[in-house]
């Protein structure tokens, strides 16, 4: 697929085998619709963000190339949750399957359903390691450069954790 638009997700889990949930969620976004999976980061173990008393999360990112419009790509992040049992009790609380639309192209997107860039970014090493292991140039629409944001961030305590036997489930091309 050579048209279409470069979009960030942001995978996360700490609940059912979170390395599991997140690798069949690879394979799950290189099964979307007008979309190709590019890549997608290492995982990575991390302190949860919010309430403490819940188990570490397990968080990567993956890279798309999708015609899809940004909200017919979230619609389809969501049913790719729903499909792995996600259950919205609390907000930050534990869950088997979070995917977060990260970035789509240089787009700023603000509406009811979706902001875009994730409001989050700037302050989640979680997500700015992974992205950075996939781009080591990766930066926001706004310029902003993911490595310093990255030296000015919270440290979550991440470890980079070996791949699942078998996993990733999806093949994409190798890293450049």
């Amino acid at each position: 697929m050579n048209d279409g638009v470069r979009a960030w997700v942001g995978l996360g889990s700490n609940l059912e085998d979170p390395l599991q949930q997140l690798a069949r969620a690879v394979t799950g976004l290189a099964t979307l619709p007008r979309s190709t999976l590019l890549d997608q980061s290492p995982f990575y173990r991390s302190r949860p963000m919010g309430p403490q008393d819940q188990p570490d999360f397990v968080n990567g990112v993956a890279l798309l190339q999708t015609s899809l419009p940004p909200h017919d790509l979230l619609d389809h992040l969501q049913r790719l949750e729903q499909d792995h049992g996600r259950v919205r009790l609390r907000h930050w609380g534990p869950r088997t399957l979070d995917l977060d639309l990260l970035l789509y192209g240089d787009e700023v997107i603000t509406t009811d359903r979706l902001t875009v860039p994730h409001p989050g970014i700037t302050e989640r090493d979680f997500v700015l390691r992974p992205m950075l292991d996939i781009d080591h140039n990766a930066t926001l629409p706004d310029g902003r450069r993911c490595q310093q944001l990255l030296d000015d961030c919270t440290d979550n305590h991440l470890q980079r954790l070996e791949p699942v036997a078998g996993a990733p489930l999806a093949s994409p091309p190798p890293r450049h």
